[in-house]
């Protein structure tokens, strides 16, 4: 049992990585597959499977086509999947729906790995960590952060395909993971996607400045 329940209604972020920090991703075919899952896990009631939408989708760019219009367990605002960990902004919609969601997702995706590399056991670090965005100084850091995770980090070259954020959604008015009603007020919030941009860029320079001593995670 997690110390906090997690409340209906409220804002949560969500993140883990791979056990002994290994990649989560070992080519685009994982990182698509993890992808789908989001969407189809994200349905109260789903139905049929995983194998369904990856035969219908021709490539990720067309995940927007796919995105399945039920009700949803939790709706995402911002996100990040890097190679070997990830980061959500999720409000919880329905009771124990992140529980459900992250259990659907972490399994789902985890028995897919394991089967397709011929594995067992653990895939990510524990349960997945959660924080509830419950005061101004961490709202105000959190979002920016979690939208351009990527670029906190040091990724080598040759894996940064394996990289999608929510910073492309918002730039292009596409929202294919992130909830439109939840795009909508946060760039109201900001005053509109130059000022969010604009302070997803600080929220990154101060972070590199002060590595080493947590800030992002402090409430």
């Amino acid at each position: 049992m997690r110390k906090q329940p997690l409340i209906t209604g409220q804002y949560y972020h969500i993140y883990n990585r791979g056990v002994d920090k290994r990649d989560i991703f070992m080519n685009k075919n994982d990182l698509d597959r993890f992808i789908l899952s989001i969407i189809k896990f994200n349905i109260v009631n789903p139905t049929g499977g995983i194998k369904e939408l990856f035969l219908v989708k021709n490539n990720i760019s067309g995940v927007g086509h796919l995105k399945v219009e039920e009700k949803q367990l939790v709706s995402i605002v911002c996100y990040c999947i890097n190679p070997n960990h990830f980061h959500f902004i999720l409000k919880q919609e329905q009771d124990g729906g992140i529980s459900e969601f992250m259990k659907r997702l972490l399994g789902g995706y985890t028995n897919y790995f394991n089967q397709t590399y011929d594995r067992s056991g653990a895939l990510f670090q524990g349960r997945f960590k959660s924080h509830m965005i419950a005061t101004d100084r961490y709202f105000l850091k959190i979002y920016p952060y979690v939208n351009v995770n990527y670029l906190v980090h040091d990724i080598p070259d040759e894996k940064k395909y394996l990289i999608r954020a929510s910073d492309m959604e918002y730039e292009e008015n596409v929202f294919n993971l992130v909830s439109k009603k939840e795009a909508d007020n946060l760039l109201e919030f900001y005053g509109g996607l130059e000022n969010f941009k604009e302070e997803c860029k600080n929220v990154v320079e101060m972070t590199r400045e002060e590595r080493g001593k947590d800030p992002i995670f402090l409430e």
